[in-house]
């Protein structure tokens, strides 16, 4: 598969690790039934094709796979949580239309640079199947929607919440690329159990010593979500590292990883794959005066041309704009205020506004221009640098704190859904 499809295909179903697309068409397995989760199956084929799809993610990264039993247990592990998920999704009434899938679809294509017939062909091409692929990615859209049903019923971000995160001086900066091995506890696990996964960590991390590569170790050891793509959590901001990571953090330099670590899910090895700095946020605003005379059943376009026109020589002749806005203007936003709109991005007011206020300079006056509304005249007062370092660190915290919530809130949800499903492995 080219390198476009590859990245399209692992952005629009990364949550379906390599779902039963493509090979279908040429494969002449005999399925059998490999695991039975609650009422639904995974076969021998979905199961192949996967492994199949993983070689191929892998085929020319360097790193060493487990061995293909290893890889089998992953896999169909999570491949028996897709079904999971989709079961829940179906219970809680989630349906994906057409329209919807399409939407997607083009997303992806957009993001990957190529059309979406050049999409299609390529990935009809590599024998993969088109109507395979809009049904994992139906799949896919169901389990985003239920992810986000769970998150948006289990987390609330207080502004005290933010208050006491930005408070905090030694909070990390910069942003973290993370590589990631979750070894879990199972829920109500015994001591035995307990000292079972602490052993398994305990092991994985020797071999990480060792020398073992983290990608590897986390296909072949890891319980998390993002095992079969090497344990890659991608990049984020340090505020937005997992909570159990936090402590650790400032003591990670690139390329090195924690000692086991535990929390309600299991115990967690992060590595420091990648890291680069954030800097100071400046944005540029504009300050500008607005009259208005809008076109309507009273007056016409050519009676509210006369009146922009009058106001404009006026204007040019010394009058003040904030009494003439006072007076004339129909915009109710700004009349009131002498015409004054605030301080605003650039390209706050999209069409003809936005392109007046582009072409003018500080203190300069337009020429009368109409819009759809009426006629207008805009004063450019000034423009400025303002720094909103705080203001969107204080947004950047709020999504921090909301991401960090999120992501326990759904691991500890996962867990559960798994436990509490009937699973059965026939390999």
């Amino acid at each position: 598969m080219n390198t476009k499809v590859s990245a399209l295909w692992g952005a629009a179903l990364a949550a379906l690790l390599a779902a039963p697309a493509g090979f279908a068409q040429t494969s002449r397995i005999i399925d059998s039934i490999v695991a039975v989760v609650e009422e639904d199956v995974v076969l021998r084929s979905e199961l192949d094709r996967s492994i199949a799809t993983v070689l191929k993610q892998f085929a020319n990264t360097g790193q060493q796979l487990p061995s293909r039993g290893i890889l089998e247990r992953q896999i169909l592990e999570q491949l028996a949580l897709m079904k999971i998920k989709l079961q829940n999704a179906t219970a809680t009434g989630i349906r994906i239309n057409d329209s919807e899938i399409d939407t997607a679809i083009q997303r992806v294509a957009r993001q990957s640079g190529i059309t979406l017939d050049q999409m299609r062909r390529t990935i009809v091409a590599d024998g993969l199947s088109w109507e395979q692929f809009r049904e994992d990615m139906r799949n896919e859209l169901s389990i985003q929607q239920l992810e986000r049903r769970v998150a948006n019923s289990r987390v609330n971000v207080s502004e005290s919440e933010i208050d006491i995160f930005l408070s905090n001086q030694d909070q990390p900066q910069g942003e973290y690329r993370l590589g990631h091995i979750l070894i879990i506890v199972p829920e109500g696990a015994s001591p035995e159990e307990v000292q079972a996964s602490r052993a398994k960590a305990d092991e994985v991390y020797q071999e990480l010593l060792d020398g073992m590569d983290f990608a590897t170790a986390a296909i072949t050891y890891s319980n998390g979500p993002q095992a079969l793509q090497g344990g890659d959590l991608g990049w984020r901001p340090a505020a937005q590292v997992p909570t159990v990571i936090e402590a650790e953090l400032s003591e990670l330099s690139k390329g090195e990883f924690t000692r086991p670590i535990r929390d309600a899910s299991g115990y967690h090895l992060f590595k420091v794959t990648d890291y680069r700095a954030t800097s100071q946020t400046m944005i540029t605003e504009i300050n500008c005066r607005h009259i208005m005379v809008a076109i309507n059943e009273v007056v016409g376009p050519d009676e509210a041309l006369d009146i922009i026109t009058n106001i404009h020589e006026r204007l040019l002749s010394g009058e003040d704009f904030g009494e003439l806005a006072k007076q004339f203007s129909d915009d109710t936003s700004s009349a009131n205020l002498g015409g004054d709109m605030g301080w605003f991005q650039p390209g706050t007011f999209g069409g003809r506004v936005r392109e007046v206020i582009d072409s003018l300079a500080d203190g300069e006056l337009s020429q009368p221009f109409q819009s759809a509304g009426g006629w207008h005249l805009i004063q450019k007062i000034a423009t400025r640098e303002q720094d909103r370092t705080e203001e969107i660190q204080r947004e950047q915290a709020r999504e921090a704190i909301r991401l960090r919530k999120a992501e326990e809130e759904l691991r500890l949800w996962q867990r559960q859904i798994r436990d509490e499903a009937y699973v059965e492995f026939r390999i």
